[in-house]
């Protein structure tokens, strides 16, 4: 059971590799995430637009704040800035 952290929301779609490498990342991490699954709903998908900027999924946030896509997510795991954000801005 993870620790209490800050609200991760990831907006994904079904057969998306790197939805799936974002969710495996998170998993290795130990956070609890809530996944918002795009692929027939319309409504999340403008959400999640609206909320980004950007249509492709995954899209990631950290509380408010917007990580991006998985390609950005591993950058910041890379760089050690994601476990960080991960644990309430505080490492």
């Amino acid at each position: 059971m993870a620790a209490a952290g800050p609200q991760i929301t990831i907006y994904t779609r079904a057969l998306c590799g790197y939805c799936s490498a974002a969710r495996e990342l998170l998993d290795s991490k130990g956070v609890d995430y809530h996944e918002l699954d795009t692929t027939l709903n319309s409504k999340l998908r403008a959400e999640m637009k609206a909320r980004s900027g950007r249509e492709t999924v995954p899209q990631i946030f950290i509380e408010d704040q917007h990580i991006g896509g998985y390609d950005d997510m591993a950058a910041l795991d890379a760089a050690g800035e994601l476990d960080g954000l991960l644990n309430g801005g505080s490492d």
